[in-house]
C-alpha cells in the first residue's frame, strides 16, 4: 500500500470591507480568491520529498504534479486535510480541467487527535512539540504569504522550507499516531498475514475480541502497537456455546 503524505500552503482571499470586526464580506466585494501556492509530499518510507510551487513553475505544472501523486496513492496522511487540503486541490483540479484522481483512503491526524485525545490545543504546533516529536519552523508570519503573492524570491525560500518540515513532522506524528487511528486501511490486502495498520508480522496473541455472538482471536502489534482480531471465528461466545445455542 502506497501512502502518500501531503501538506499544502495557499493565498488567501483578497476583498474590500469596510471594518475590521464581525464583517459580512459578499462575493461583490471579493477582488479574488484563494489559490495554492506550494505543496509538499513524501511517500510514506521513503527518502524524497516532493516540492512545487508558483514561485518554482506555473500554476498549471505546479497542480498537474500533485494530481499524478494522488492518482498513485492508496492512502493520503494530512492533518486537517479532508476539510482544507483535499477540497483546496480538487477545486484546483477541476478549475483547470482535470478529471478525479483515482479513489485514495484519507487519513487525517486532526481527527485522530479531536477523538482519541484532549490535548488543550489541537494545533499542529502543539501537539508535536506536547510528544516531543519536534517543533514547527519559523514561517515568517503573514509576511511571507504576501512576500510569495508578490514574487519575493526570499519569501518563496522561506515559504518553501516551512513547508518540507511540515511533511517531516507529519511523517513524525503519523509513525506516533498510527495505532490509535481509527479506520486506517488495511495494510495485508492480501489476507491476514500481519498488523492491517504496519503490515508488521510482530505481533502477539493476546486473548478475544467478542461480537454479540461470536469471539475472534484477539492481537497486539509489537512494533506500532495496535490492537487487532483476527479474521476468523473461533466459534460462539462461551455463554452460548454452553446454552447450546
Amino acid at each position: 500500500m502506497r501512502i502518500l503524505l501531503l501538506d499544502i500552503e495557499t493565498a488567501p482571499n483578497l476583498a474590500y470591507c469596510w471594518g475590521l470586526w464581525k464583517q459580512n464580506i459578499g462575493t461583490h466585494m471579493l477582488i479574488e480568491g484563494g489559490y495554492v501556492l506550494s505543496w509538499a509530499a513524501k511517500w510514506y518510507g521513503e527518502d524524497e520529498i516532493f516540492f512545487s510551487s508558483l514561485g518554482e513553475t506555473g500554476p498549471v505544472t505546479m497542480i498537474k504534479e500533485i494530481h499524478k501523486l494522488l492518482h498513485e496513492a492508496d492512502a493520503v496522511v494530512h492533518y486537517n486535510g479532508a476539510e482544507f487540503d483535499i477540497p483546496t486541490l480538487n477545486q484546483e483540479f477541476v478549475l483547470k480541467g482535470l478529471t478525479p484522481p483515482a479513489p485514495y483512503k484519507q487519513i487525517d491526524l486532526l481527527k485522530t487527535v479531536r477523538s482519541q485525545f484532549r490535548f488543550p490545543s489541537n494545533k499542529l504546533e502543539y501537539v508535536v512539540d506536547a510528544l516531543n516529536i519536534g517543533k514547527k519552523g519559523n514561517s515568517g508570519g503573514f509576511n511571507t504569504w504576501i512576500g510569495c503573492m508578490h514574487g519575493e524570491q526570499k519569501s518563496w525560500d522561506k515559504l518553501k522550507t516551512y513547508n518540507i518540515q511540515d511533511i517531516t513532522l507529519l511523517e513524525a506524528l503519523y509513525e506516533r499516531l498510527r495505532p490509535w487511528v481509527r479506520g486506517h486501511p488495511n495494510a495485508t490486502i492480501h489476507g491476514f498475514t500481519g498488523c492491517p495498520t504496519c503490515s508488521s508480522t510482530n505481533y502477539q496473541r493476546r486473548g478475544y475480541a467478542y461480537t454479540t455472538a461470536y469471539r475472534f482471536p484477539r492481537y497486539r502489534c509489537r512494533d506500532c502497537g495496535k490492537w487487532f482480531r483476527g479474521n476468523r471465528s473461533d466459534g460462539p461466545k462461551p455463554d452460548e456455546k454452553f446454552l447450546g445455542l
